[in-house]
């Protein structure tokens, strides 16, 4: 375990090449919350993630032995392009081997730091066992991304940034994956302040934290599914669990609508744009069962693609209520489409799409589906229009989050 002035010589260590992210108050949050929400923007990193501070941290303290074998890691991505860049600074070979469906932002990054770039494996943990195999085979020194004592030590400069900034934070929330974040982050933040809480956010898919401190060693899961790609761990580090139960406070899930609602709010309120994975924390804020209290979420990343950013917000503004899908069965007859289209007009709601499907109900000559997607103001408004199609006689089923897709 690590004493307080490791993590502050790892911070001067991190000096030429770390950006000292500033926190971010968000008014909103705080309105939704009722607390008092600042947001630490590691997605303006270098590498455009919190992962540089470990990777770099791990690398320079090799011995010149050590770094003139190379180095290999395996990662989804963020800690590819932190390995990559902290090689390439310090003139070490990089071998990275990423999950196959890594999205290609980050495997072109990654290549563009110098790095040799191997992908293989559908998930994080099938990556790690062909980087092992390279490791064992050309003699590599390995970069864990999480389960390293050095790597934990770099990550944890991102407490000290918060607490030397808003020394009166009482909760800070942090991202879990593999548990290399929250390990360094709850150590050096006790180690400086023992009276701040630390919450630990996973994804609803893939809480491999959360199962291993219910059964006290790390646990296999049987399988993941988020679209918090960074974060989808089947195991977490033995050394993370031990950091988690000695400095964590408590650990929450968040669904993936959950995050996409988050992301939307970033985006639209904040103009700040997070990955799926960097945004859990975020999400994680409506999970807080507390009020007045001064609360920080770090944004671990913000590397994504275009396509998943208009995915995202599309999909964000239907959770959101900003977007509604309805379907109703009309009289196979004029005018009835009209009929509709006025209701909505009455209510201010603009129509992106309809669908009029004759084929769709089997009684075909009596009746015929209709499919409209509205922009709304959200919820309440969603109510009002609901209620104005009843009062015509329309009785409307809401299509789901679920179902958007089907008809999108």
């Amino acid at each position: 375990m690590h004493k307080l002035y490791d993590f502050m010589e790892a911070r001067e260590r991190l000096a030429t090449i770390a950006v000292k992210t500033r926190l971010i108050h968000s008014s909103v949050y705080s309105q939704e919350t009722g607390n008092d929400v600042y947001i630490k923007p590691e997605n303006l990193q270098r590498t455009g993630s919190f992962k540089l501070r470990g990777a770099y941290n791990k690398i320079s303290k090799l011995t010149e032995a050590e770094k003139a074998c190379g180095v290999i890691a395996a990662s989804a991505g963020n800690h590819a392009q932190g390995v990559a860049l902290a090689a390439q600074r310090l003139g070490i070979k990089a071998v990275i081997v990423m999950p196959r469906h890594t999205p290609l932002i980050k495997v072109e990054a990654t290549r563009q730091y110098g790095a040799e770039v191997v992908l293989a494996g559908e998930v994080y943990d099938e990556a790690y066992e062909k980087a092992c195999e390279l490791q064992e085979k050309h003699g590599y020194v390995f970069v864990h991304p999480f389960d390293d004592e050095d790597v934990i030590e770099g990550q944890g400069t991102i407490a000290l940034e918060i607490l030397e900034e808003l020394p009166n934070a009482d909760i800070i929330l942090v991202p879990v994956g593999g548990g290399g974040l929250i390990s360094g982050v709850a150590a050096a933040a006790k180690l400086k302040n023992p009276q701040v809480k630390i919450i630990g956010v996973e994804p609803e898919g893939a809480a491999s934290a959360k199962a291993a401190v219910a059964e006290g060693k790390p646990v296999n899961l049987p399988s993941v599914s988020t679209i918090a790609d960074g974060a989808a761990v089947k195991l977490i580090g033995t050394k993370n669990l031990e950091y988690i139960q000695n400095y964590v406070d408590e650990i929450v899930t968040v669904s993936d609508y959950e995050l996409m609602e988050a992301f939307l709010l970033l985006a639209e309120k904040h103009k700040i744009i997070g990955e799926n994975a960097g945004l859990l924390s975020v999400a994680g804020l409506k999970k807080l069962r507390v009020r007045g209290k001064t609360v920080v979420s770090i944004l671990s990343g913000g590397n994504i693609d275009v396509l998943t950013i208009a995915s995202m917000i599309t999909k964000g503004l239907v959770v959101r209520g900003r977007i509604f899908t309805f379907a109703v069965n009309l009289s196979d007859k004029p005018g009835q489409l009209v009929a509709v289209s006025e209701i909505l007009a009455e209510q201010n709601a603009n129509v992106i799409k309809l669908e009029h499907n004759q084929f769709k109900n089997l009684d075909r000559f009596h009746e015929v589906e209709l499919v409209v997607t509205v922009e709304t103001n959200g919820e309440d408004h969603i109510k009002k229009i609901t209620a104005a199609m009843a009062d015509r006689g329309y009785t409307i089923h809401r299509i789901s989050s679920n179902e958007f897709n089907e008809h999108d």
